[in-house]
């Protein structure tokens, strides 16, 4: 077994390290969403505190680990005689990306539960961890149905199993730790909230730190086990720190005075609901515990709220999270009780507190500076070759709320909420035979399949003989998510800049759109000389946001260079993920400039959507008295639809989708 990085010998995080600890100390917390760039440790943190969990004493021969003290009367593989048990220690349980809803809850022998009335259940994951760590890394390319699942269990402490109304129940109260990078697509507000802490993790931008996280790194890769001995007393003391704290934890008192400041700061961001109310309190009774005190005070309030709120507070995806340590100080003060006079509370008694996922000024999470400057254009906005000088960015207009654009036909891409697609969730349209393991029975078509053969089988009781031929798998229809590509005309005829900021407008609501229907996008611009992929396909809408709100404009318009990118783009992620049906979305005014026949050309180049059979709407950003209905020329050739910024914005475009339906039938 490989020897885990030890805990204590993480270089800095100390956010993270707190937060991790307090779950421990009381899983009703609720667990921790981790957010943060790629190589911050955030795996390496969440797997070294298994090591620290307290050892466990569990019933003998029990696949859900009952407690021996106070077994679960509705366990699976009760009912429990007193007597013999065994200890070991808390399990980590890593949940992968990929993984179907059987192996996370659990599989039901449906031939069994039909034929012999017999529950015959195979534990999944969230039984190998209950009483332990549930790991999700990635967690916000999780399928949404399998978020459900984990989150509902999460907080009932129980995992329900159900087939064709055969149920199981067992218990499932495990400390949820997921981690995410934001580059790589949002969590949904709803499921963030379940979430009870979150910590923003960067890495360090001091010299030393970093020499320190190299040096250790390269000590445990020469000898893991050396390295692990050397810490070893570090990690026995927070061990025995984390046991301490949980004995101390019942005693611990929420006085009246600290609950008023929970709801205060609770009201004064304005966060939904009363979970966040509930978590705060609890983190702060959990900080008391830790720092050997029985008393809630100011300081593990104020430390709370850095790690309760900031993921609470976002309006919409492309919010940062974060949290006003000025205002939070000053509700603190105002409405703290006479045991809190402190103006300046110390931070958390793990190390430095205050910045609990606040965010470097504009987070910067994708470094999208560097794609204002274009290679036909300097950053000083002289004339280029093309004939035009750049123009700064203009500012995005408010985004409005846009009609659903989708793909027709029905398709089997991942679960989302734009196409109609064959998906293991949704309205049951009908029946086959499994292919692999049966998930979702029809239970009337199989019935209708064992019938005719019960007297052949000498079926002599009441109940229905069934054989795994007999089994038929529902079918079922709901909807998918799509790859929006938008092709965004930043050339010289669109850069007025009241009509850039429409344009920018328009397509940040169908991001908007994007990211509510759960699909991938990407985003190509040109202008110039040439086509330039501003964002490859990805789950990140705000990524994509961030790319447009710095684009700028001028120069000549390359329009069959931008279609011939956006269609390669299209080859690649047909091979990376050819489940996933496209969408293009072309923002342009249908002008085309500069080398030879620049309009036969961009023809040409729409005729390849249109021969590849993809779905197509052009956005047609011509304004003025005189149109020259160059877009709706644009969106035949493609064989899409086209509708203008107006359009896209109003009631008027309900018909929309039936029209591209109509032009690819």
């Amino acid at each position: 077994m490989t020897t885990p990085f030890p805990f204590t010998a993480v270089v800095g995080q100390d956010d993270l390290r707190l937060a991790l600890l307090l779950n421990a100390v009381s899983p009703a917390v609720g667990g921790v969403l981790v957010r943060g760039e790629k190589g911050t440790a955030k795996s390496t943190a969440v797997r070294a505190l298994s090591a620290l969990m307290p050892t466990l004493d569990v019933v003998s021969g029990c696949r859900f680990s009952c407690d021996p003290g106070s077994p679960d009367p509705g366990c699976p593989d009760g009912p429990h005689e007193p007597g013999a048990f065994e200890t070991r220690a808390a399990r980590m349980v890593e949940l992968p990306v990929g993984a179907s809803e059987d192996r996370l809850v659990g599989a039901l022998d449906i031939e069994r539960a039909l034929s012999e009335g017999v529950k015959a259940f195979e534990p999944g994951l969230l039984a190998d961890a209950h009483r332990g760590i549930l790991y999700v890394d990635e967690v916000n390319l999780l399928h949404d149905h399998l978020v459900d699942l984990l989150l509902d269990a999460a907080a009932m402490g129980a995992s329900y199993v159900e087939r064709e109304g055969v149920s199981v129940r067992h218990a499932a109260r495990f400390l949820l730790v997921g981690t995410m990078n934001p580059e790589e697509g949002e969590l949904r507000p709803q499921l963030l909230d379940r979430f009870g802490l979150t910590v923003e993790v960067a890495a360090s931008r001091e010299p030393d730190q970093r020499v320190e996280v190299v040096r250790r790194r390269l000590a445990y890769d020469d000898d893991p086990a050396g390295f692990a001995a050397r810490w070893a007393d570090e990690e026995a003391a927070v061990r025995a720190r984390i046991v301490a704290a949980r004995e101390l934890l019942p005693s611990v008192r929420l006085g009246d005075g600290a609950l008023r400041q929970i709801a205060a700061t609770c009201a004064a961001f304005e966060v939904d609901g009363m979970r966040a109310d509930i978590v705060m309190a609890r983190t702060a009774t959990a900080l008391a515990a830790w720092a050997g005190r029985t008393e809630v005070l100011a300081e593990d309030v104020r430390q709370a709220a850095l790690l309760a709120l900031p993921h609470r507070r976002r309006r919409n995806p492309f919010d940062a999270p974060g949290l006003d340590e000025d205002k939070l100080d000053e509700t603190l003060e105002e409405f703290g009780g006479s045991d809190d006079d402190d103006p300046d509370p110390d931070p958390g008694p793990d190390g430095p507190g205050g910045g609990g996922g606040q965010p470097e000024p504009d987070d910067a999470p994708q470094g999208d500076g560097d794609t204002a400057a274009r290679p036909e254009a300097g950053e000083d906005g002289q004339p280029q070759p093309s004939g035009a000088g750049e123009q700064s960015a203009a500012r995005a207009s408010e985004p409005f709320r846009t009609k659903v654009l989708s793909v027709p036909g029905i398709g089997e891409g991942a679960a989302g909420r734009r196409s109609r697609a064959r998906t293991e969730h949704g309205r049951t349209t009908g029946a086959r035979r499994p292919r692999g393991a049966l998930t979702k029975l029809h239970l009337a078509a199989t019935v209708q399949a064992a019938a005719p053969h019960q007297r052949a089988r000498g079926r002599s009781g009441p109940g229905l003989v069934v054989r795994r031929d007999d089994l038929r798998q529902a079918t079922r229809e709901g909807r998918e998510g799509n790859l929006v590509l938008f092709v965004v005309d930043a050339s010289g005829s669109m850069a007025a800049r009241q009509r850039m900021s429409a344009v920018k407008g328009a397509v940040l609501s169908l991001l908007l759109d994007a990211y509510q229907r759960r699909d991938k996008v990407g985003l190509v611009t040109f202008r110039g000389t040439a086509a330039d992929v501003a964002l490859p396909p990805t789950s990140s809408v705000d990524a994509a946001a961030a790319r447009l709100e710095t684009l700028p404009t001028g120069g000549r318009t390359p329009l069959a260079a931008g279609l011939l990118r956006a269609h390669d783009v299209l080859r690649v992620e047909r091979l990376r993920d050819p489940a996933r049906r496209p969408l293009v979305v072309l923002v342009t005014d249908g002008r085309a400039t500069g080398g030879p026949e620049p309009v036969a050309l961009a023809g040409r180049a729409a005729r390849l959507f249109a021969a590849d059979g993809v779905a197509s709407v052009v956005v047609d950003c011509e304004s003025g008295p005189v149109r020259l209905g160059l877009a709706g020329q644009l969106a035949g050739e493609l064989g899409g639809t086209a509708v203008t910024l107006d359009e896209l914005r109003a009631d008027s475009i309900a018909g929309l989708v039936k029209d591209v339906q109509r032009r690819a039938a």
